[in-house]
């Protein structure tokens, strides 16, 4: 992502666009340790993603004169509401879908 897309997002969307990335980061990391992340690369670039963000909320807390995760703390009870519609792409419901199939499946 382009920094000029960073900053044109509002607070709000740089919170929850941080706390996805995080969602993201737990389903890679637990595709890694059942082996079924095809691509390991993608922690690394998510570490990366994350950190970019919190240093974008960092920089936007002291430009505005807030506390240290004033931002991600006012912002983070939105994003279970928000988030619904983002999990459309089967990033996380379906691989933990998979899990409850191969385990419940030979009933």
């Amino acid at each position: 992502m382009a920094t000029t897309d960073w900053k044109s997002m509002t607070d709000e969307q740089l919170v929850h666009h941080e706390l996805q990335l995080e969602r993201q980061m737990v389903t890679a990391e637990f595709q890694l340790a059942t082996n079924q992340l095809e691509d390991s690369s993608v922690i690394g670039k998510l570490r990366k993603d994350i950190a970019r963000a919190r240093t974008f909320q960092r920089e936007r807390e002291l430009n505005q004169g807030l506390a240290k995760d004033s931002l991600r703390n006012k912002f983070r009870g939105s994003f279970s509401a928000a988030d619904a519609g983002s999990q459309a792409d089967g990033a996380g419901a379906g691989f933990l879908q998979g899990i409850v199939d191969k385990v419940g499946g030979d009933d």
